[in-house]
């Protein structure tokens, strides 16, 4: 690659005009939903363009305060609008939202102390309301509370331990909407020599509690120590600091692998806990500062470990827009698929088939740069310009000007290299783009200190002469203590049109839901949308069908067809054509040059196991990685009702950990012959349908057997906590009268329930939705009917009620449920990438 030594900073000439933003139709709805401002009736009062207007002026008028001309202020107006209009570059979902806005609360993480008091925990929930309320989300820290049992001198009594003091914080998230927009996110973290690390680890066991965490253990070297050399290792109480003297219910050691082997069947089961490798963290660049005490917990989504009461404002650049594009060939394919294979075959030795591929396609390095330079001066200028919920966070954000640049699009750059994302190109081109944003980014912040001053606490920081030293960096003046970061892109990435963070691509094409009928709003349309790298690959190499694409969306893999060359189905793989390994191998590569960390989900295929998820701990501690989240396939979505499904049946093989949920535990104590309700199988099959209510979007889930309907589950989509108990206990009170004794047949009772339910009136006396429905009895009513009319009349149609997309067609014998449909648009399922959660139909995001 070349580079020139020019500062970007000193160009005048005005950007690219972009009238109209480079979004697509679909990245207009998200917007519309999410992110444009609206009147109190719902009427938006801006359009896209509108909004990246209104963001990139306001930042602008930052420059003043470290001088210019007064034409600057306009100038970098127009460059930080162009930088986003052209969808290069976009800033986290609270910039776009609140930039220029009445909020003006521009960050997305935070991190909050949690001291071992009842007045500092409270104090902590407070604090933790009003940033989930600004659209922040927060990371924690338990590690200083006193364990379970231990004493409290000013009431001489016990302390009831770190997780009991974590529900408070998560009931306080379920009444508190992220800016108006969404519920909050949390990280909970807890240090592996806790006394309570036990019952931490399996605390989101039941898929009921403390769901509005990620939870991640606090790994030491020590730790990784003695699992490497099967020993114990000590516990430590940390209000006296000493090791854990040992007593009746309370070991004072730990045998490690056991502790290992605890977190990772926990994982196994429910994608909690991932791991925080804090010696990791506090001897690198993710704490430049070490004088000011070492980092114990980080952001959400575990990529920014930051300081009590500090904050980060994220953005990313989008890597495809940057590729400069075809024309692609088979022959230039063939190149990178023979490279890849012999890698493959014969490990890493092979020379680098880079040039081949680069001189085909190429990359626009000097624009690259420029772009990289304009976000770091935009997120800059955004601590300047922020409103902080808390003067104690404006204060250190404003002394460490931490900023978060990553990337996105990653997997689409490949796509149109054309090299496989599990190959040793892939992770070559990781390490050779990252490497240049990183270099680009430390100039950018070293050309903004000689303009406007390093960061406060730069003396005495690792970059300080006189302070301590880090292998590999460099010491310079800078305006920022961190420049880079692999942040979650969530629904900026839906916007942007492009695949998500360092993450493979989910589909190449999958089926879409819109109510875009213009003859009547109230019908489905679906919609087939394709990959739009593969889509122009494909029609480029000759092997394009409708028939190709619509099998796809439907659940077909590449893999599998005989219509498409052996190159594209190398190159073009998705997240779970690749191996784990592949997955915590890329996330090595982007951390060897990133600042912080790299939120990236390590995915598993279902049918992986226990040792697989410990292996890749493993290789994560092994790298250098500072952290790792883990998902095993539909692990979630059968969580609540089907855990312990791996056992089912006596002989299949021995398994790691006993089930612990109560409908298994119930079904072991039942005995053939026992007058009780009948004992709910291991694994079911159902399916999930929605329906519109007065309360909201309703997702029924119907289990059955054998003999027909078993339990009923309804889940309510934006409703308050009290609309969802309701919703629950009527599906638990459906579910006993089907399970308990009777001679009535499961199909009578469900008729005979249906009939109690229908036409219970609401608030609605006319019905609401395309099916008049008024009230949520009624929806459950209609709901269990349309279930009957089926089981009756297979091939009947059933007006008014919509099938959620990718659920209906569940795989037989595994237990389906609605604990992964969006809870926004209820139609789609949720994906698990980036160290989080998102529906790739509509945009919504828990990050």
């Amino acid at each position: 690659m070349t580079t020139t030594t020019a500062n970007p900073y000193t160009r005048t000439e005005r950007p690219q005009r972009w009238e109209r933003a480079a979004i697509s139709d679909n990245a207009r709805v998200v917007l519309e939903r999410r992110y444009l401002r609206k009147d109190q009736e719902g009427n938006l009062l801006e359009t896209a363009e509108e909004m990246f207007r209104r963001v990139a002026r306001n930042l602008a008028q930052a420059e003043p305060v470290w001088g210019g001309s007064p034409e600057t202020p306009r100038l970098w107006e127009d460059r930080f609008y162009a930088l986003m209009a052209s969808l290069d570059f976009l800033p986290n979902s609270p910039t776009l939202m609140n930039a220029g806005a009445e909020l003006q609360q521009l960050s997305a993480c935070f991190v909050l102390p949690v001291g071992d008091s009842l007045g500092e925990i409270f104090d902590a929930v407070k604090y933790t309301a009003l940033i989930h309320q600004s659209g922040g989300g927060t990371g924690f820290s338990f590690s200083r509370l006193r364990p379970t049992g231990d004493f409290v001198r000013t009431t001489t009594g016990v302390a009831s331990g770190p997780v009991s003091f974590m529900r408070v914080f998560d009931r306080g998230t379920d009444v508190i909407k992220q800016g108006g927009k969404r519920r909050g996110a949390n990280m909970g973290i807890l240090r592996v020599d806790h006394p309570d690390i036990l019952e931490f680890i399996h605390c989101k066991d039941s898929g009921t509690d403390i769901t509005n965490f990620n939870i991640s253990v606090g790994v030491t070297e020590e730790f990784m120590r003695a699992v490497v050399e099967n020993r114990d290792y000590a516990l430590v109480n940390p209000r006296t600091g000493q090791e854990v003297v040992e007593s009746p219910g309370r070991p004072g050691r730990l045998e490690a692998r056991r502790v290992f082997r605890e977190m990772a069947e926990s994982a196994w089961r429910t994608g909690d806990p991932g791991c925080i490798f804090l010696d990791s963290i506090n001897r690198s660049t993710s704490n430049p500062t070490p004088r000011l005490g070492q980092i114990e917990a980080t952001n959400p989504c575990g990529e920014e470990p930051l300081f009590p009461y500090e904050s980060c404002n994220l953005g990313s650049i989008n890597l495809a827009r940057f590729v400069r594009t075809g024309p692609f060939t088979a022959e230039h394919a063939e190149t990178a698929l023979r490279q890849a294979q012999g890698e493959r075959m014969n490990g890493s030795s092979a020379p680098s088939a880079s040039s081949a591929v680069k001189q085909a396609a190429g990359i626009d390095w000097e624009r690259l740069r420029v772009a990289v330079w304009d976000a770091v001066r935009l997120l800059d200028n955004v601590i300047e310009m922020n409103r902080y919920p808390l003067p104690q966070i404006e204060e250190i954000s404003k002394r460490m000007r931490r900023i978060g640049l990553g990337v996105m699009g990653f997997a689409d750059m490949l796509y149109l290299l054309r090299v496989p994302y599990d190959s040793e190109e892939g992770l070559r081109l990781a390490e050779e783009v990252m490497g240049f944003v990183r270099s680009e980014a430390d100039n950018a912040s070293e050309a903004l200190a000689e303009e406007r001053g390093v960061f406060p606490e730069w003396q005495g920081s690792i970059y300080d002469p006189e302070g301590p030293t880090i292998a590999g960096v460099a010491k310079r003046r800078l305006r920022n203590c961190n420049r880079t970061v692999i942040a979650p892109t969530g629904t900026i990435s839906i916007i942007a049109d492009c695949s998500s963070g360092c993450e493979p691509t989910f589909a190449l094409a999958f089926t879409r839901q819109h109510f875009l009928d213009p003859k009547d709003p109230n019908v489905m349309t679906k919609l087939t949308e394709v990959n739009e790298q593969f889509l122009a690959g494909a029609k480029a190499e000759g092997f394009y069908s409708s028939e190709l694409m619509d099998g796809l969306a439907e659940g077909g893999h590449l893999a599998d067809r005989d219509d498409v060359p052996e190159w594209a189905k190398r190159a073009f793989v998705v997240a779970h054509d690749i191996g784990p390994e592949w997955h915590v191998r890329m996330q090595a590569a982007f951390q060897h040059n990133t600042d912080n960390a790299v939120s990236k989900t390590i995915n598993f295929p279902f049918e992986a196991t226990v040792d697989e998820i410990e292996r890749s701990y493993f290789m994560a501690w092994e790298m250098g990685c500072k952290g790792i989240t883990i998902y095993r396939d539909r692990s979630r979505e059968t969580q609540v009702l089907s855990l312990g499904f791996a056992r089912a049946a006596a002989g299949e093989g021995e398994q790691p950990f006993a089930p612990t949920a109560a409908g298994v535990v119930e079904a072991a104590r039942w005995m053939p012959g026992h007058e009780a309700k009948k004992p709910r199988p291991a694994v079911v099959e159902g399916y999930t349908r929605q329906i519109q209510a007065p309360e909201g979007k309703l997702n029924i889930t119907i289990n059955s057997d054998p003999e027909g309907p078993l339990e009923v589950f309804i889940n309510v989509g934006k409703a308050g906590s009290d609309i969802a108990a309701l919703a629950e206990a009527l599906g638990r009170l459906i579910s006993l009268v089907l399970r308990l004794p009777s001679p009535i047949p499961p199909l009578e009772k469900m008729e005979e329930v249906a009939s109690q339910l229908r036409n219970i009136g609401g608030s609605r006396s006319v019905g609401f939705g395309p099916a008049q429905v008024r009230s949520l009895p009624d929806a459950v009513a209609r709901t269990l009917e349309a279930h009957l009319a089926e089981a009756q009349s297979p091939q009947q149609p059933l007006p008014g009620l919509g099938v959620s997309a990718g659920i209906a067609e569940g795989r037989p014998g595994i237990a389906l449920s609605n604990h992964n449909l969006c809870p926004d648009c209820g139609r789609a399922t949720l994906a698990y990438e980036e160290g989080c959660v998102k529906c790739h139909a509509c945009g919504y995001s828990e990050c």
